[in-house]
């Protein structure tokens, strides 16, 4: 049976820009999907399509037991969104947003006051709620913009990189609401470029590249496609790479070639997949330490975002982001985009 969110086969071009290119995706209700992938990769396109924004060329997508295409304006009265950037009317306050927010969606007037109280001490804007938000840091209208989202209680919920422009705090905060969304019952579809949010939040992931799934799976099961863990060593002089690398590939995963240990002749770091944990970590000190080799600094990590970037896109997040014209004047139309598509959603549901 499908999930709350499904996806079959969806394609959708922008003239010889394949954006999807036949995206399968299944979100079982009260779970949580990270979409991750580099800018450009068609995150947001899917989102837009799923959300009732754009109509694909092709293809099928049901939200919460509704066609998409079929019944848009009944899957809008089913889902919150929350946009890549702030889409609020800077010329009303912040309560006054949250509370046409809940006007729109047919709160009465009380009702939706009361809401917006509760969103605005949630999302730590109680103190600037009667300031009109065009004076609210960018960080505050993201806060704000993600409270309108959640104004009603939705049984599906779309938030397409949710956290960008907030600091350490603010984004600990909203992963604590969408825990609690998701506890509640709440379906989610989460797009990130963040492993460790999709860390913190996500059931599954989808791994999506030039328009298309290429891979699924838990957050620990895609770092273990990158190799699982590694061991990194700095030596002091670059006279000891060579004989460290020797020991790190004694080291490395069965099978390990000499081209399995990366070497960075500038910083002197070595780096090579293992399996074994702390204890083979503590080996390969002694081992170092016995041949004279100084170290500079050693550690066992696990892959981090780049190393899945590099892995299953073959580019780091930062150059797809250039790759794709992801230049700031392309920013600014983007966020004028997601206005205008925020703004005919809120029109819908009137």
């Amino acid at each position: 049976m499908p999930g709350a969110i499904y996806a079959e086969g969806l394609v959708k071009t922008f003239g010889e820009v394949r954006a999807l290119d036949g995206v399968d995706l299944d979100v079982p209700e009260g779970t949580v999907l990270g979409l991750l992938g580099p800018n450009g990769a068609g995150k947001t396109t899917a989102v837009r399509v799923l959300t009732t924004l754009l109509q694909p060329d092709s293809g099928k997508a049901v939200v919460a037991g509704i066609d998409v295409l079929k019944n848009p304006n009944e899957v809008r009265r089913s889902i919150g969104l929350s946009g890549q950037f702030a889409a609020v009317d800077e010329y009303l306050t912040g309560r006054e947003n949250l509370q046409m927010v809940g006007r729109l969606y047919q709160m009465n007037a009380k009702a939706s006051k009361i809401r917006a109280g509760e969103l605005l001490e949630r999302f730590n804007l109680a103190d600037a709620a009667d300031r009109p938000a065009k004076t609210y840091s960018g960080g505050m209208r993201r806060r704000l913009d993600l409270a309108a989202a959640l104004v009603v209680s939705p049984p599906v919920m779309f938030m397409d990189e949710p956290t960008t422009g907030l600091d350490p705090r603010n984004r600990q905060a909203l992963w604590e609401v969408i825990k609690e969304l998701v506890g509640g019952g709440t379906t989610l579809l989460l797009t990130t470029q963040y492993l460790e949010e999709a860390d913190h939040l996500a059931d599954a992931i989808c791994v999506i590249d030039h328009g298309k799934v290429i891979a699924r799976g838990t957050s620990d099961e895609l770092k273990a496609r990158t190799g699982g863990e590694r061991v990194e060593v700095v030596v002091h002089r670059p006279e000891e790479i060579a004989p460290a690398r020797d020991v790190l590939l004694r080291f490395g995963m069965d099978g390990a070639e000499a081209a399995d240990v990366a070497v960075d002749e500038h910083t002197r770091r070595l780096t090579v997949p293992v399996a074994g944990g702390a204890k083979l970590l503590a080996e390969v000190i002694r081992e170092l330490d016995t041949i004279g080799i100084e170290i500079d600094d050693i550690g066992l990590r696990r892959p981090t975002l780049d190393d899945v970037f590099i892995s299953l896109t073959g580019h780091h997040a930062e150059a797809a982001a250039e790759d794709n014209g992801e230049v700031p004047a392309a920013r600014q139309s983007k966020e004028r985009k997601d206005r205008k598509d925020r703004k005919a959603g809120k029109e819908a549901v009137k």
